[in-house]
């Protein structure tokens, strides 16, 4: 099994002659299924070649804390947000210094402290400087930090000496970076997840909506495919980017976000209901825009078909989650839901509270299944989005 598969590991080479291997661990890294991105220092330059890791990676190699097109956009926020985890190999005494003092003069150093992603270090130096005090102080800084920490190895080393220093093996790295993602527990499955809010046409300027965001729904993406899991999109109307790794579909309104998770549902082990789906439309569109002096003063509206309660009706139905978004009674309007849909699990948030509201970074709620009822204390929507994932693959796979 590709342990990293869907993975994003951002590598980064700094000033250590054992620099030389990175090109090897990348490859050991895209293996195991990762991709991965380079950023390197100017010590690592010294050792390996940009052009080497970029034909390898497959990907620019980044350098340059200052590159006025990456800065641009942020390019290393870009980097920081972009990776699962970040490797240091190998780590020389310099960098790792610069660690444990939160320093940010290279662009490395500026990514380390911007993400939030796993961070990985393998150490490679001569071996007295890796006995000394300081940089035994050092890693112990770090692992009180949760920096995980790759032992080197004994042996030879460059300079001749003979003792521990050495860079762990390429393929020791990556098959460690892959432990950390051992639970894979989607892997192999099928996920369909409508993400996002419908737009209903009244006439070519005016729509009901609402004021879904995408985020709790693109977070759940995110953590499916964390868990290993081929993930299918079906996109309404959102103000988020879109994972990249999952097969996308876009629609617009209810009937098309209907057509198209009906027309995918097929061979789905999961499906999860997060759009924000109009209830209604109106009965007719009007081709031009209907003017303020126009004698159109109401407008009629239908109901639209139910995705979920469609989805739960076939035959062969995937596992279907749906979500409650409520402002009163809000456990109770959540078990109707779960009961009159049929669904196997409903994940209920509160939305009359701003702060875990629509368009809000964090979320907090329960998830409710015939047998459990469990609160998810507020957190960032992603965090939250994990824990649903792994509750789901606990209760039915």
């Amino acid at each position: 099994m590709n342990t990293l598969t869907n993975k994003r590991v951002l590598l980064g080479v700094s000033g250590s002659i054992a620099a030389y291997k990175s090109p090897d661990i990348v490859r050991r890294l895209q293996d195991l299924g990762a991709e991965v991105r380079v950023v390197i220092t100017s010590g690592g330059r010294e050792f390996v070649s940009e052009r080497s890791l970029q034909t390898i990676s497959k990907n620019k190699v980044h350098d340059n804390l200052w590159d006025k097109d990456a800065e641009l956009s942020m390019g290393h926020i870009e980097l920081a947000k972009w990776a699962d985890i970040v490797i240091i190999a190998p780590a020389s005494a310099n960098t790792i210094a610069k660690l444990c003092h939160g320093k940010a003069d290279d662009l490395l150093s500026t990514v380390i402290l911007a993400t939030s992603a796993t961070v990985m270090i393998a150490p490679s130096m001569n071996q007295q400087m890796y006995a000394s005090l300081a940089m035994k102080e050092n890693l112990q800084l770090l692992k009180s930090r949760n920096v995980i920490i790759i032992e080197p190895g004994f042996g030879e080393q460059a300079c001749g000496d003979v003792g521990e220093g050495r860079l762990a093996e390429p393929i020791d790295i990556a098959q460690q970076a892959a432990e950390l993602f051992l639970s894979n527990s989607l892997s192999g499955k099928k996920v369909l997840i409508t993400i996002g809010g419908t737009i209903e046409a009244i006439d070519p300027v005016r729509f009901i909506s609402n004021h879904s965001s995408g985020k709790m729904g693109m977070s759940l993406a995110h953590a499916c495919i964390q868990a290993g899991a081929k993930t299918t999109l079906v996109v309404g109307s959102i103000s988020i980017e879109v994972e990249r790794r999952a097969e996308t579909i876009f629609v617009t309104s209810a009937s098309e976000m209907y057509d198209a998770v009906m027309n995918n549902i097929t061979s789905q082990d999961l499906f999860i209901s997060c759009a924000a789906v109009a209830d209604y439309r109106p009965s007719k569109v009007s081709l031009n825009k209907i003017k303020k002096t126009s004698s159109i003063k109401s407008i009629q509206l239908i109901e639209n078909k139910d995705i979920l309660a469609s989805v739960c009706k076939l035959k062969d139905k995937p596992i279907c989650i749906g979500f409650a978004a409520e402002t009163e009674n809000l456990i109770s309007n959540a078990k109707h839901k779960l009961k009159n849909k049929k669904c196997d699990a409903i994940i209920l948030n509160d939305i009359s509270n701003s702060e875990i509201g629509l368009k809000s970074d964090e979320n907090e709620v329960h998830f409710i299944s015939e047998k459990n009822s469990e609160k998810i204390d507020k957190n960032s929507k992603q965090i939250i989005a994990e824990i649903i994932i792994n509750k789901i693959a606990k209760y039915f796979f």
